[in-house]
């Protein structure tokens, strides 16, 4: 991609001044904010290598990486970057909890053939989530996949007809059935499927791990394999799936990780 035709958040991005740092480490610059469900962008020198607590995250040709912390990440992680160790602060976050009542009791308490069918699309999403490819559109910053009333936010507590249940790893956006669902970031059509709790959903590559994913979903106009540009229309909103309403259940993920997309969501 030549640089008149990057977008104005990666172009911010490369031209973020290199962090000082002691003078024989290699310099290198983040974007996002350490602390539980944090999604970060990392760049340094071309060619440069970057681990995270020991594991070793892919940089791409122009030295751009990606990583992040889950909900519940303890308070420090190792960010080694050209083999020179930095000890980063991991703020610790306050989550709500959710009450949701008015649930078909088969959502909230699925039969045996349901939930062997819900391990099956479990194992699927998970395999997806894991593609490790070159791409580098999250370099671009995360557009807002459709706009409304938030009525569900990442991290809280759900308590489902009374029931405590897992917490809620996404950002719901409420708004009538047929409003656009548009891609986030620019990247490849993983998964354009129909689940039980997700309904219909769409889950979208944009490399080095990280992945969004949109769900309850009325209609999908995407097919598995086909490449999208941020701000492309994949979808319209629905109320397919475990849902009390119409609304956008839209996740972010760094492989096998949710992450917290409301703070870096742009615009």
């Amino acid at each position: 991609m030549t640089p008149d035709r990057l977008s104005p958040s990666r172009r911010a991005l490369l031209a973020t001044p290199l962090l000082a740092l002691p003078a024989r480490a290699q310099p290198f610059g983040l974007r996002g904010t350490p602390q539980q469900g944090g999604f970060l962008i990392g760049r340094t020198l071309p060619g440069g290598r970057a681990a995270l607590d020991g594991q070793a995250l892919r940089v791409s040709p122009e030295g751009l990486f990606a990583f992040g912390f889950g909900r519940d990440h303890g308070p420090r992680a190792t960010l080694t970057v050209n083999g020179q160790p930095q000890t980063l602060e991991v703020a610790r976050r306050q989550w709500d909890v959710q009450h949701i009542t008015g649930l078909p009791p088969a959502q909230v308490t699925p039969d045996a053939a349901t939930l062997e069918r819900i391990r099956v699309e479990r194992e699927r999403l998970a395999a997806v989530r894991a593609v490790d490819s070159a791409r580098t559109g999250f370099a671009e910053g995360l557009a807002w996949p459709a706009r409304g009333r938030i009525s569900g936010v990442f991290g809280s507590q759900r308590v489902l007809n009374g029931q405590s249940r897992q917490p809620h790893y996404g950002l719901d956006v409420a708004g009538p059935v047929g409003t656009p669902i548009l891609a986030a970031a620019s990247g490849q059509v993983t998964l354009a499927a129909e689940f039980h709790f997700f309904g219909r959903l769409v889950v979208l590559d944009h490399g080095h791990g990280v992945n969004t994913l949109y769900a309850h979903l009325n209609a999908i106009h995407v097919r598995e394999g086909q490449a999208v540009t941020r701000g492309e229309r994949i979808a319209d909103m629905g109320a397919t799936g475990r849902v009390t309403g119409p609304h956008l259940h839209f996740s972010l993920s760094w492989y096998r990780v949710w992450l917290d997309p409301q703070p870096v969501l742009e615009g």
